[in-house]
């Protein structure tokens, strides 16, 4: 995996923007990555264009870096991100900045939670925050760490 981060703006190549999602995007419950010949399998599963684990590989490593849309379209949709973001500069800061947050979460056991807002905007997320809020209030549980929400006053 490249050293820079490709969703801060770092290495643009595909190569390094589809290893960072091999590398931040998990199968729920479990530490380890998807392999390659994992995703080539679970791609033909969901219908997607048959590739191989070494042809994934080699698109990971910069050794082919010109698979078709059909490829790049099932890849996208298989680890929730939009297609741009293997060609758009932007939209892989922004991406980039989610899965960094998915690797946050992660860190706090809340992967499942976190998977579900990768793509959201800022808007979306602070509305699912101030859910989040919400339930723990209902709970009676304190306000969340972070960003959010200042608590009202001690009673």
């Amino acid at each position: 995996m490249s050293d820079k981060n490709p969703g801060a703006g770092g290495d643009s190549t595909l190569a390094a923007r589809l290893d960072h999602l091999f590398e931040v995007i998990r199968p729920a419950g479990r530490t380890r990555p998807y392999s390659n010949d994992e995703v080539a399998a679970l791609l033909q599963e969901q219908g997607g264009p048959t590739v191989s684990g070494t042809y994934l590989w080699q698109l990971r490593t910069g050794r082919r870096d010109n698979p078709t849309k059909r490829h790049l379209e099932a890849l996208a949709d298989f680890f929730g991100v939009p297609v741009a973001y293997f060609f758009d500069a932007d939209v892989a800061r922004r991406v980039g900045s989610d899965l960094e947050t998915l690797l946050r979460l992660r860190e706090a056991g809340v992967q499942s939670v976190a998977l579900r807002a990768v793509g959201l905007s800022p808007k979306s997320m602070d509305a699912v925050l101030a859910m989040i809020d919400r339930v723990r209030e209902l709970e009676g549980l304190p306000p969340g760490p972070g960003p959010g929400p200042e608590p009202g006053p001690a009673q």
